[in-house]
């Protein structure tokens, strides 16, 4: 683990993994019309536990290692697998919990700040 983990704890790992996840949903919706395109997505916990376990490796090879295809409800004539209410909800709650662990961050600098500052 990094020297942050004192001041963040898992927080840092979190956020790097759901933004590659952000970026993974967004692809998905943006291929949703794309003939053969398969709709993937990384299993958070898991990938979180792969990075900060007591295997710990990197956040890249913990999010590729926990990355799998969506399977449709319904399937689709051109091979598609995206689901495009699927993907906008999965991306909306990825989004608030990004927002969310990234305002924990920013309250943790903050305290920081202020101790340094010396107020109270």
């Amino acid at each position: 683990m990094g020297s942050d983990d004192a001041l963040f704890g898992i927080h840092g790992t979190a956020l790097q993994i759901r933004s590659q996840r952000m970026s993974m949903l967004a692809s998905n919706i943006a291929n949703a019309a794309t003939p053969g395109f398969k709709a993937r997505d990384i299993d958070f916990n898991k990938a979180l536990d792969a990075a900060t376990g007591q295997q710990a490796g990197s956040v890249d090879d913990a999010v590729e290692g926990n990355v799998g295809y969506r399977v449709p409800v319904e399937s689709s004539l051109n091979g598609n697998t995206v689901e495009l209410p699927v993907e906008q909800t999965q991306f909306a709650e990825n989004a608030v919990q990004y927002k969310t662990t990234l305002q924990f961050l920013q309250g943790r600098v903050d305290t920081v700040m202020q101790a340094l500052k010396g107020d109270q």
